[in-house]
């Protein structure tokens, strides 16, 4: 058996979790509301305040199925209790994020400012001009935002100019005047 989907998923005071027919589970909290249909020969069951999933059988994918499953539902339930979030810093002379209305406007070392669209059920707030916060209750929507945000200019390692997570470790390297002496002797 799957180890993480035999563990049932406890359920929170203040978090409503129902299971349709259908197999379409809708997970409602303080901060939002989430839906996700799971494949239907899958037994999902909600007993007091403990959400659990069994497979109909062993085969590989089904094994694997049952644990995502399980996770997914996990990440909901604190999604709509908690909320996700994800942050990150923008390193380099003249870098620098401002949030106007729904568009997070993001200046690089390109002629022109990024206009980023905030995407429905994301906030993003920029409490200096280099640091951007993304939250939100769907754990894969913060990431996804935050990875597109990364994308724009990710972190070089000769200066370490860029847009990099929150904690993230940039290895550096040495440029060609380190490199170049040590040769020439």
């Amino acid at each position: 058996m799957s180890r993480i989907g035999k563990k049932p998923v406890t359920v929170p005071d203040g978090v409503k979790v129902s299971v349709a027919a259908d197999n379409t589970i809708t997970v409602q909290g303080k901060s939002g509301k989430l839906t996700y249909k799971a494949l239907e020969r899958f037994k999902l069951e909600v007993k007091g305040n403990l959400f659990s999933v069994s497979r109909p059988s062993d085969s590989k994918q089904d094994k694997s199925t049952h644990g995502l499953i399980r996770s997914l539902v996990n990440n909901m339930i604190i999604g709509v209790n908690e909320g996700y979030k994800k942050e990150l810093e923008i390193t380099g002379v003249g870098f620098k994020a401002a949030v106007q209305g729904k568009i997070l406007n993001i200046q690089l070392s390109y002629t022109h400012p990024i206009n980023y669209n905030i995407p429905e059920g994301i906030t993003i707030v920029t409490p200096k001009p280099n640091i951007i916060i993304v939250t939100g209750v769907d754990k894969a929507k913060v990431g996804e935002v935050a990875a597109q945000i990364r994308d724009y200019y990710r972190p070089e390692p000769y200066k370490g100019k860029g847009i990099k997570y929150s904690g993230e470790h940039v290895r550096r390297k040495s440029g060609k005047a380190v490199a170049g002496a040590g040769a020439s002797a």
